[in-house]
């Protein structure tokens, strides 16, 4: 299937997903508010990450953008702009719109407009929680399927990780006091930034057939002085519809990262650490060999993975998603619950039938 790819946002994403775009040999078109940031594409981020600048990706203001014609839309900005560019970006009827995560701050402003939007128009949407489309969640998939794991007991996630690489790899910002990063508000801090964590657990409970997370009870530490305000380590207890609990755990601190998940059935468990440039999976189960297997990958193959997982979904008769918007919803929605839980000290109820607001929440 040949693309055209507009992208809203030149920064670390921008380029990323553009250069997955080029490798599968679509067309792209990158458009920001900052011809400094697009500048900082052209003759930086870009050539540095991949060798060389590509000709062939057109750089263009916002509001020089091309509107219409595009058949995918990539919102890369920072997330307290991505229901707001999204919604635009639907009235374009593109074939899908993938937002970038966390899908947007914990106010969830806008998000029942989207998907209302969104369905009238028949407008596929993603967020890019990319973990959970990777190879080794789906391999874990596959072992979480075997009867011989038994009745699953409990689910842990861990990402834990000092987010200097993030300052790494954008140079330009002297701090989180000069992005989103250092406001939990804007989709910040631990329980923003680092939420693959949540949506992996949530993508975990799915497969084990334990249903959605509707209870958080959650502990903060908040960083919070004349110019930041932000969670830097979100601990969150999780309780499933199923009566499923477990724990998952986010912080911008540690150093270095462990990034980490494991689901313990009744006779076994499959677990599996994320390092840079690899994927560990382990299992052991009643009555059978251990599972232990190591998958070699590179960052921009997260992306390219991503996308061609993206175009086989809007084939005729794909099942749905894992990242869909739904799911980026839910997790929007834990994420609200857990900062709604540190603020009042008590366990948050989510109640879906309230749709993506914070209606949804109640105190136990």
């Amino acid at each position: 299937m040949s693309f055209s790819v507009k992208i809203f946002g030149a920064g670390s994403i921008g380029n990323h997903l553009a250069h997955a775009s080029r490798s599968l040999g679509w067309d792209v078109v990158i458009c920001d508010i900052s011809q400094a940031a697009l500048d900082r594409t052209r003759n930086e981020i870009y050539p540095t990450r991949y060798g060389k600048w590509d000709e062939a990706i057109e750089l263009c203001s916002n509001d020089a953008a091309p509107t219409g014609g595009a058949d995918l839309v990539v919102v890369g900005t920072p997330p307290d702009t991505h229901l707001p560019l999204a919604r635009e970006a639907v009235e374009e009827k593109p074939k899908a719109i993938l937002i970038e995560k966390p899908l947007c701050g914990p106010d969830l402003d806008g998000a029942a407009d989207l998907v209302k939007r969104a369905d009238e128009l028949g407008v596929k949407l993603f967020v890019g929680y990319d973990h959970v489309v990777s190879k080794v969640t789906g391999l874990a998939g596959d072992l979480l399927a075997n009867p011989a794991l038994g009745t699953i007991q409990t689910i842990d996630v861990e990402f834990r990780e000092y987010w200097g690489g993030i300052f790494k790899a954008h140079p330009w910002l002297a701090g989180p006091w000069e992005t989103y990063l250092g406001f939990w508000k804007k989709g910040g801090g631990a329980s923003g930034e680092h939420s693959h964590a949540l949506n992996l657990w949530q993508h975990l409970a799915h497969l084990a057939g334990a249903g959605r997370v509707v209870e958080v009870q959650a502990m903060m530490e908040l960083v919070t002085d004349a110019r930041v305000d932000y969670d830097k380590i979100c601990l969150m207890n999780l309780k499933t519809e199923s009566g499923l609990v477990g724990r998952c755990v986010q912080d911008v601190v540690t150093e270095p990262s462990r990034k980490w998940a494991r689901v313990q059935g009744e006779s076994g468990f499959v677990d599996w650490t994320m390092t840079p440039g690899q994927d560990r999976l382990r299992a052991q189960m009643a009555g059978q060999d251990p599972v232990e297997q190591s998958l070699s990958k590179t960052r921009p193959d997260d992306f390219i993975t991503e996308l061609r997982h993206i175009e086989a979904t809007l084939k005729d008769g794909a099942p749905q998603s894992p990242i869909a918007l739904t799911f980026g919803l839910d997790t929007m929605l834990a994420v609200a619950a857990a900062h709604l839980s540190r603020q009042t000290g008590r366990s948050v109820a989510i109640d879906y039938s309230a749709g993506p607001r914070p209606e949804a929440l109640s105190t136990l």
